[in-house]
């Protein structure tokens, strides 16, 4: 089991309570948990993930309330698109995506992953209103550049590095 670490405005949206939350860690893993948040760019709902040890992060453009409530399933959807469009082996994705056959929701509780998450969605406001829009065909290059883009939580290294140099040792 891997958690989604859901911020309290996310958590509104798709109706949790706190009774839905789960406070237990989950089992070592390479990846682990990640942060989820609800952003807005020009009135449309977008949700941001990044994974808590790595940053490696990406977005799910123009969601509805419905599609939110269904997080697990959006969450899982995408990771596949995601990790398909980088230069990691199938293996090694194959082993990422293992780890999240079952999913939860918690509390988020890292101020450091909020932090570089809110840099985040500044810089995905930016990049999505400058090729055009929420409906541009750049998003998923906006993805793939922003996960090329060095961060200061991790030592200004590049959230892709970290995510390929853990699965090359994985077993």
């Amino acid at each position: 089991m891997q958690l989604i670490r859901c911020t309290k405005k996310l958590q509104k949206e798709m109706g949790l309570k706190n009774s839905d939350l789960i406070s237990k860690e989950p089992r070592d893993s390479y990846l682990g948990s990640w942060h989820a948040n609800l952003i807005h760019i020009h009135r449309r709902k977008f949700i941001i993930f990044v994974n808590d040890r790595t940053l490696f992060n990406f977005i799910v453009p123009d969601v509805l309330r419905a599609q939110i409530r269904n997080l697990k399933k959006l969450f899982k959807e995408y990771l596949i698109c995601v990790l398909s469009e980088t230069d990691i082996m199938e293996p090694e994705r194959q082993k990422i995506l293992s780890e999240y056959s079952k999913v939860e929701y918690a509390k988020t509780n890292s101020k450091s992953v909020l932090g570089s998450m809110n840099d985040l969605a500044f810089h995905y406001k930016y990049h999505i209103l400058e090729a055009g829009g929420v409906q541009s065909y750049a998003v998923s290059s906006i993805i793939k550049n922003l996960n090329h883009m060095p961060m200061g939580a991790i030592d200004y290294a590049y959230p892709i590095d970290l995510i390929r140099a853990m699965y090359k040792t994985a077993k």
